[in-house]
């Protein structure tokens, strides 16, 4: 049976986001027409003026609705959301904007109006989205809205679904039982065809997650999701064939998926690169002064040696580059290899404990009090920023490492199909507290997975995550 609650919330928020829209350019009006002493472009009377905006307004919607604001693969993501909610709110006044240049009468009564109307109303529409999804997750609590979920397959993924989705008051879903795999806390069938007659629940999404050697029972979970209108998902068993950028042709009549190595190609990597280019360039300018004041506090505590620290590391196709930080070690053990420099220092045995640490240590010995300092608040990656405005990096992709780490790993060359980044998944997914592989895994998913809309997510985690020293060493 279809579950509608995800169709009510989309038609609410259109409903929302226009009454959101429709207040701002009201107060808009009213801050620069009534409260505003200075001259206008034309005299608008208020009822001429709103009967006008009533008029217009719907265009912004359809901007939303083209970006996909009112889809609940974006609704429910709360960075994704408010990414396009910046990119829908510039396009929509500029949608407004255009009409009133070609209208035959005049919108705005003054030029502040769109500004100001711009302004509230992402403010307003930022301000809904939030209570809407309050008000959403308080309605889950009591069972209202809730999709219930049927999950068949005898894998480790149907294990991983169902404790993924089972915090009902959070994620809107109710595992009503599993098929084949037995999973604590669940309701567990032998078959499919039990567990459809013993629920009495009615069943609005079916994962599958397992691939039958008996197409008869792919059939039958297939042909019952279609009768009963109820959502269906397939979750394959290899997971490295179904990510990244995928296409359906037709070849010789017959239907053919076509699996990129990462959905980072064609335009993509032209909006990408535009996009390092503005932000590294801006944020060098801006961020000057601040150089400034690392390199003489740099020079401070160790004067012998350069302000900035450079390495070999590998980006996009194996290429080696040198990545340039601020200087957080001591001199005399900037130079030599790990082992060399705990060697030096007669501690041989820290190199282990460093190595089985995922290659770092809680103190290490070899960074100088302001080193440790740069590392905490991540100020050391900043001249990152001319890696990137060379092209040598990204601003968000997987973490450069050096050719003996990453030559290590066996999955190295999906990682180094696209360029590496100052920040990624792994940064925002704890930094330093995760492990070696966990992070890796972490970059693959980022290769497979790319959208312009998960690297504006993943700088906006970052901020958080630097501000709150989340896995900081």
């Amino acid at each position: 049976m279809k579950n509608n609650a995800s169709l009510a919330y989309s038609l609410l928020l259109i409903i929302g986001d226009f009454l959101a829209l429709l207040a701002a350019f009201s107060v808009a009006y009213i801050l620069r027409v009534k409260l505003d002493e200075r001259s206008l472009i034309t005299q608008i009377a208020a009822w001429d003026y709103f009967r006008a905006v009533d008029t217009v307004l719907p265009l912004w919607i359809l901007v939303h609705a083209f970006i996909g604001l009112y889809n609940q693969e974006v609704f429910e993501k709360r960075f994704s959301e408010l990414g396009r909610l910046i990119v829908g709110s510039i396009m929509g006044i500029l949608v407004v904007i255009g009409y009133d240049f070609v209208s035959s009468t005049e919108l705005f009564p003054a030029r502040l109006v769109p500004v100001y109307g711009l302004v509230i109303g992402f403010g307003f529409l930022l301000l809904f989205r939030s209570i809407i999804k309050i008000v959403r997750r308080i309605l889950f609590r009591y069972g209202i809205g809730i999709s219930n979920v049927l999950i068949v397959g005898n894998t480790q993924a149907t294990q991983d679904m169902a404790e993924a989705v089972q915090n009902t008051k959070s994620t809107g879903q109710k595992v009503l039982a599993t098929v084949g795999r037995d999973v604590r806390s669940f309701k567990h069938y032998p078959t499919f065809s039990e567990a459809i007659d013993s629920l009495r629940r009615p069943i609005h999404a079916i994962i599958q997650t397992e691939l039958y050697n008996n197409q008869d029972k792919n059939n039958e979970i297939l042909r019952y999701a279609h009768e009963h209108h109820a959502s269906y998902r397939f979750v394959p068993g290899n997971t490295d064939l179904f990510v990244g950028n995928i296409t359906v042709d037709l070849y010789a009549g017959l239907p053919v998926v076509a699996v990129h190595q990462t959905a980072l190609i064609g335009w993509g990597r032209i909006v990408k690169r535009i996009f390092d280019l503005l932000m590294s360039a801006f944020l060098l300018v801006i961020l000057s002064p601040v150089f400034l004041l690392i390199a003489v506090a740099i020079k401070v505590f160790d004067p012998k040696g350069p302000v900035f620290f450079r390495q070999t590391r590998l980006t996009r196709f194996n290429r080696e580059f040198k990545v340039y930080k601020f200087r957080s070690m001591y001199q005399r053990y900037s130079g030599p290899s790990d082992k060399e420099a705990f060697d030096m220092m007669g501690r041989p045995e820290l190199y282990e404990e460093y190595k089985n640490n995922g290659y770092k240590l809680e103190k290490d010995p070899r960074v100088t009090p302001i080193g440790r300092f740069l590392r905490i608040t991540s100020l050391d990656e900043l001249p990152q920023l001319i890696n990137v405005l060379r092209g040598d990096i990204s601003l968000v992709g997987p973490r450069a490492l050096i050719p003996q780490e990453l030559n290590a790993y066996e999955k190295k060359h999906a990682i180094l199909s696209v360029k590496s980044g100052m920040t990624g998944l792994a940064q925002i997914s704890g930094r330093q507290d995760i492990d070696f592989d966990e992070r890796r895994r972490l970059d693959i998913y980022y290769v497979q997975n790319w959208s312009f809309w998960n690297d504006l997510t993943i700088l906006l985690k970052t901020i958080r995550a630097v501000i709150g020293g989340i896995g900081a060493r």
